[in-house]
Protein backbone atom coordinates (compact mmCIF):
# COMPACT_ATOMS: atom_id res chain seq x y z
CA UNK A 1 0.00 0.00 0.00
CA UNK A 2 2.65 2.81 0.71
CA UNK A 3 4.10 2.05 -2.76
CA UNK A 4 0.65 2.81 -4.27
CA UNK A 5 0.34 5.73 -1.85
CA UNK A 6 3.61 7.00 -3.37
CA UNK A 7 2.69 6.56 -6.98
CA UNK A 8 -0.92 8.79 -6.03
CA UNK A 9 1.29 11.51 -4.98
CA UNK A 10 4.10 11.60 -7.93
CA UNK A 11 1.41 13.47 -10.40
CA UNK A 12 0.64 16.10 -7.76
CA UNK A 13 4.73 16.75 -7.11
CA UNK A 14 5.14 17.48 -10.65
CA UNK A 15 1.95 19.23 -12.03
CA UNK A 16 3.57 20.39 -15.43
CA UNK A 17 4.65 16.87 -16.41
CA UNK A 18 1.74 15.22 -14.94
CA UNK A 19 -0.61 17.10 -17.67
CA UNK A 20 1.27 16.84 -20.60
CA UNK A 21 3.30 13.27 -19.98
CA UNK A 22 0.24 11.18 -17.71
CA UNK A 23 -2.97 12.07 -19.69
CA UNK A 24 -4.67 8.73 -19.52
CA UNK A 25 -1.56 6.53 -18.29
CA UNK A 26 -3.60 5.33 -15.38
CA UNK A 27 -7.15 5.56 -13.49
CA UNK A 28 -5.98 8.37 -10.90
CA UNK A 29 -4.15 10.91 -12.97
CA UNK A 30 -6.77 10.73 -15.89
CA UNK A 31 -9.86 11.14 -12.97
CA UNK A 32 -7.70 14.30 -11.75
CA UNK A 33 -6.83 15.23 -15.74
CA UNK A 34 -10.96 15.53 -16.57
CA UNK A 35 -11.48 17.90 -13.14
CA UNK A 36 -8.24 20.15 -13.87
CA UNK A 37 -10.56 23.12 -15.12
CA UNK A 38 -12.36 23.40 -11.92
CA UNK A 39 -9.39 21.69 -9.63
CA UNK A 40 -7.62 25.04 -9.98
CA UNK A 41 -9.98 27.12 -8.39
CA UNK A 42 -10.23 24.94 -6.01
CA UNK A 43 -6.97 24.12 -4.71
CA UNK A 44 -5.79 25.63 -1.45
CA UNK A 45 -3.00 28.20 -0.85
CA UNK A 46 -0.33 25.56 0.33
CA UNK A 47 -1.66 23.39 -3.41
CA UNK A 48 -1.17 26.22 -5.16
CA UNK A 49 2.45 27.65 -3.91
CA UNK A 50 3.81 24.15 -4.69
CA UNK A 51 3.28 24.97 -8.65
CA UNK A 52 4.95 27.76 -8.86
CA UNK A 53 5.10 28.66 -12.63
CA UNK A 54 8.07 28.21 -14.66
CA UNK A 55 10.27 31.49 -15.29
CA UNK A 56 9.48 31.01 -19.19
CA UNK A 57 5.77 30.62 -18.55
CA UNK A 58 6.12 33.76 -16.21
CA UNK A 59 7.75 35.74 -19.64
CA UNK A 60 4.97 35.05 -21.24
CA UNK A 61 1.87 35.70 -18.66
CA UNK A 62 4.36 39.32 -18.04
CA UNK A 63 4.23 40.17 -21.75
CA UNK A 64 0.33 38.86 -22.10
CA UNK A 65 -0.87 40.87 -19.20
CA UNK A 66 0.89 43.71 -19.67
CA UNK A 67 -0.50 44.13 -23.20
CA UNK A 68 -3.56 43.67 -22.11
CA UNK A 69 -3.42 46.47 -19.37
CA UNK A 70 -1.55 48.88 -22.13
CA UNK A 71 -3.14 48.12 -25.24
CA UNK A 72 0.56 47.42 -27.12
CA UNK A 73 2.43 44.81 -28.03
CA UNK A 74 5.30 44.03 -25.96
CA UNK A 75 8.86 43.57 -27.97
CA UNK A 76 10.74 41.95 -25.40
CA UNK A 77 11.00 40.87 -21.76
CA UNK A 78 14.79 41.83 -21.13
CA UNK A 79 14.55 40.24 -17.44
CA UNK A 80 13.19 38.04 -15.39
CA UNK A 81 13.68 36.99 -11.94
CA UNK A 82 12.33 35.23 -8.96
CA UNK A 83 10.89 36.51 -6.03
CA UNK A 84 9.78 35.28 -2.34
CA UNK A 85 6.20 36.03 -3.58
CA UNK A 86 6.62 34.95 -7.05
CA UNK A 87 8.44 36.57 -10.25
CA UNK A 88 9.48 40.30 -11.63
CA UNK A 89 9.86 40.92 -15.12
CA UNK A 90 11.32 43.69 -17.11
CA UNK A 91 8.84 44.11 -20.16
CA UNK A 92 9.92 46.52 -23.19
CA UNK A 93 7.15 48.55 -24.73
CA UNK A 94 7.01 50.60 -28.15
CA UNK A 95 4.98 53.59 -26.81
CA UNK A 96 5.77 56.14 -29.93
CA UNK A 97 6.56 54.49 -33.49
CA UNK A 98 8.62 56.97 -35.63
CA UNK A 99 10.19 57.72 -38.78
CA UNK A 100 12.81 56.55 -38.62
CA UNK A 101 12.20 53.32 -36.75
CA UNK A 102 15.53 54.20 -34.77
CA UNK A 103 14.02 56.99 -33.31
CA UNK A 104 10.65 55.59 -32.13
CA UNK A 105 10.26 55.81 -28.33
CA UNK A 106 10.35 52.51 -26.25
CA UNK A 107 9.66 52.15 -22.21
CA UNK A 108 10.77 48.90 -19.94
CA UNK A 109 8.12 48.46 -17.35
CA UNK A 110 8.48 46.48 -14.51
CA UNK A 111 6.46 43.72 -14.19
CA UNK A 112 5.18 41.64 -10.74
CA UNK A 113 3.71 38.10 -10.94
CA UNK A 114 2.13 35.94 -8.03
CA UNK A 115 3.68 32.55 -7.93
CA UNK A 116 0.79 31.68 -10.07
CA UNK A 117 1.93 34.02 -13.22
CA UNK A 118 -0.88 36.53 -12.38
CA UNK A 119 0.24 40.11 -12.38
CA UNK A 120 0.12 42.01 -9.36
CA UNK A 121 1.93 45.70 -10.62
CA UNK A 122 3.58 47.42 -13.00
CA UNK A 123 5.12 50.49 -13.02
CA UNK A 124 7.42 52.40 -16.27
CA UNK A 125 10.95 52.60 -15.45
CA UNK A 126 12.64 53.86 -17.86
CA UNK A 127 11.95 55.58 -21.36
CA UNK A 128 14.21 55.79 -24.33
CA UNK A 129 14.39 55.73 -28.07
CA UNK A 130 14.90 52.76 -29.83
CA UNK A 131 18.35 53.29 -31.13
CA UNK A 132 20.26 54.03 -28.33
CA UNK A 133 22.30 52.13 -26.78
CA UNK A 134 23.37 50.99 -23.09
CA UNK A 135 22.30 53.56 -20.62
CA UNK A 136 19.95 52.66 -18.15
Amino acid sequence: MAADEEDDEAPDRRPSRGKAAGKGSDAPSGSSDAASGSRETEESGTERAARRVSAPRAMRYAAEQLQELLGRAPESVSAVQPTEDGWMADVEVLELERVPTTSSVMASYRVTLDEEGELMSYERTRRYTKGQIGQS
